[in-house]
């Protein structure tokens, strides 16, 4: 193989990588997933949302076969000062034009019940259901030494 396919080659396989996923007008920007040990029962993916039409809409619902539960979750501040997980009722808002960052710390893909660990450098696969946009596949990278990534988001 030369070196001209070699590097063709892999440029194409790392733009399929980074590729965002589209559904209608909401895009989906670097997800990924904490990979997980043997023996835990949860796990929990990231990603940017973002709204690219004119009108507002929600993230109601995820699924994916590597849990018997998906639930969309959020961390929130008790009556003691403790910072408790706890699912989104109603889901999460994603306004005309704007992004949401689901992130660690904050709003999430929670996975509850793994079927199996969730292991570094694999791929999963979460089908995000919005309530305009409908359906949409994501491929996952399971990454645990991701950093998150910050800039200009509606949070």
């Amino acid at each position: 193989m030369t070196y001209t396919r070699f590097f063709t080659a892999a440029y194409a396989a790392l733009f399929m990588l980074a590729a965002p996923a589209f559904a209608g007008e909401i895009m989906v920007k670097d997800p990924y997933a904490r990979s997980s040990t043997p023996s835990s029962p949860t796990g929990a993916a990231f990603m940017t949302l973002m709204n690219h039409s004119d009108q507002d809409d929600r993230l109601i619902a995820a699924s994916s076969d590597v849990a018997g539960r998906v639930e969309l979750h959020t961390h929130i501040e008790d009556e003691n000062g403790v910072m408790k997980m706890t699912e989104v009722e109603g889901g999460i808002a994603l306004p005309a034009g704007e992004m949401h960052a689901l992130k660690r710390g904050g709003d999430h893909v929670m996975f509850m019940g793994l079927k199996a660990p969730l292991e570094q450098d694999a791929e999963i696969t979460v089908t995000l259901t919005f309530e305009k946009a409908g359906d949409m596949e994501v491929k996952v990278p399971v990454d645990h030494t991701r950093k998150p990534k910050h800039g200009a988001m509606s949070h």
